[in-house]
């Protein structure tokens, strides 16, 4: 839960709550007035934490602590991230071979970045009868990736939407160096 979305003090609506002290020992069910003068006696605020259960639980801490705690930990998580991005190869059936090298170097490039990569191959006017033709390319360019020693994952196999063929290869745990987060 967000810390914009927590009641505090005469914020909270309930009529009881569960109350939690600063130590972490349960002080019972008491009314919210009650709890809130607890929480002013001891020179802290009285935080809704839990507004769902039955009845909410409150906590006595020391509001602004809290929030900056709670951001902290978010600003962690959002750095330990890893975002994977997802990059497209587009090629035809009829590729030749100084193209097909050039794509799939490419397509190793993106694998070892720790890119996701949609392979597509496009279809026009009569191609679309030999779709065979567009499995081969792909099965040629994962020939030539494990050929170059590019470690992948085949996420979705060669399947026709249209008039393309693609499939979906992500990097494998083990390859290539990893893109220090930034």
């Amino acid at each position: 839960m967000a810390t914009r979305d927590l009641r505090v003090n005469r914020q909270i609506r309930a009529r009881e709550v569960l109350v939690i002290d600063e130590d972490g020992n349960q002080k019972g069910i008491m009314s919210s007035f009650d709890a809130i003068e607890l929480a002013e006696q001891a020179g802290l605020d009285l935080v809704e934490v839990s507004p769902n259960a039955n009845p909410p639980v409150c906590k006595i801490l020391d509001y602004g602590k809290f929030r900056y705690e709670q951001e902290k930990r978010l600003r962690d998580q959002k750095r330990n991230q890893v975002i994977t991005k997802m990059k497209e190869i587009r090629m035809q059936p009829k590729i030749e071979q100084h193209d097909l090298n050039t794509k799939s170097k490419f397509i190793g490039d993106f694998l070892t970045e720790g890119n996701k990569v949609k392979v597509s191959i496009r279809f026009r006017g009569r191609e679309l009868a030999h779709t065979e033709l567009g499995k081969v390319v792909l099965d040629r360019i994962l020939a030539q990736l494990t050929d170059n020693g590019v470690g992948y994952v085949v996420d979705r196999p060669a399947m026709m939407e249209g008039r393309m063929m693609s499939m979906i290869l992500s990097p494998a745990k083990t390859s290539g160096p990893k893109k220090e987060p930034q």
